[in-house]
């Protein structure tokens, strides 16, 4: 399967925002209207649909949703869609979407969290790149050096090289009040932490032992994505088998299970196959809760830890600002080691 790169996003495009999952309730409205205006003041066209502003559990019903993105990613004037931000049952839109309509033209999606539960079917199905991101709502923040904002990586094209460096700082707990505090744009990266091993070798070799490895990209949010391991919407196992010998990255972004939770989806996907073919497995760094002293990390080392590959932890790719933009299928290159951390995306076919 060739990854097939939407066209390069350019200044005067117009960004699509629709809610294949949640809306945005009333209270948070002028935070929605900031980040359109945040993205217009970039140089682009924005159009909102009507999904977004809708209330409760999913923004709209299943045919409304899934007709909306349908006719935002399948408009040739629309270069990217950014929804306003997850929530919980976009997986009630999969046997719903035409795949092949909307790979016609790729057009950038852009998300992370319920929305993986779209962007990941879309790449293996079809092999369009699709971009794990900050969404609509976080827009507004500054990127910390050494990272890339969602329409940096979208007005990159064939060929081009990716390159960013873990700011070893995050957000210890908390969100900012969109209600109170519309137009924020700061986040507070008040702790220090590195990403860390979690595999075996990491003991056999030293917890800092460099690591230096590639493959496709591929993954999303362990809640929402997991759930899809063997069925036709989440078979890695088949897209790994049309990249090989290269073999995948796999990253996850744990949200808010407890350890046991993510213990059992991390034991679900690999028993699909999901790491058969995996160089490395990257892990989000989360602040969801251990259950009885068992972790995280030790969730994912007793999953995880015995690939025979490493493990890393603590990676920019989840819920806790600030956020790696990754795309899946893009060519990665990873490098982890006591003094620096570098994700290097190759869009190649």
């Amino acid at each position: 399967m060739t990854i097939r790169y939407p066209r390069p996003l350019r200044p005067g495009d117009t960004i699509g925002v629709t809610a294949p999952s949640a809306g945005v309730e009333p209270p948070l409205h002028a935070r929605l209207h900031h980040a359109a205006d945040v993205v217009r003041a970039r140089g682009y066209d924005v159009r909102v649909g009507a999904t977004p502003t809708g209330s409760g559990v999913v923004s709209a019903p299943a045919a409304d949703r899934a007709a909306e993105l349908t006719a935002m990613l399948t408009d040739p004037v629309v270069r990217a869609v950014v929804p306003p931000w997850g929530g919980e049952l976009a997986v009630d839109l999969l046997g719903r979407l035409d795949w092949e309509a909307l790979a016609a033209d790729p057009t950038w999606l852009v998300g992370f969290s319920d929305i993986s539960s779209v962007m990941l079917p879309l790449t293996l199905r079809t092999g369009v790149a699709t971009l794990h991101g900050q969404n609509l709502m976080d827009t507004p923040y500054d990127v910390p050096d050494g990272l890339l904002g969602w329409w940096d990586v979208a007005a990159a094209g064939p060929g081009d090289v990716l390159v960013q460096r873990s700011p070893r700082r995050y957000r210890s707990s908390g969100w900012d009040d969109y209600e109170k505090h519309p137009e924020v744009s700061t986040w507070t990266l008040d702790a220090a932490g590195a990403w860390v091993r979690l595999d075996a070798g990491a003991a056999a070799e030293g917890d800092d032992a460099a690591v230096d490895v590639g493959g496709r990209l591929i993954g999303g949010c362990v809640e929402t994505v997991g759930v899809l391991a063997g069925t036709p919407y989440g078979d890695v196992p088949a897209f790994a088998a049309e990249h090989a010998p290269e073999g995948l990255v796999v990253y996850l972004d744990v949200c808010e299970w407890g350890a046991t939770d993510i213990g059992r989806a991390l034991w679900a996907m690999r028993y699909a196959g999901w790491f058969d073919a995996a160089n490395a497995v990257l892990v989000s760094r989360t602040h969801a809760p251990a259950v009885g002293g068992f972790t995280q990390h030790d969730a994912v080392r007793d999953a995880l830890g015995d690939l025979g590959i490493p493990v890393l932890g603590d990676v920019e790719c989840g819920h806790v600002p600030p956020y790696l933009a990754l795309v899946n299928g893009a060519l990665a290159r990873v490098q982890h080691g006591p003094d620096e951390s570098v994700i290097t995306q190759r869009l190649v076919p």
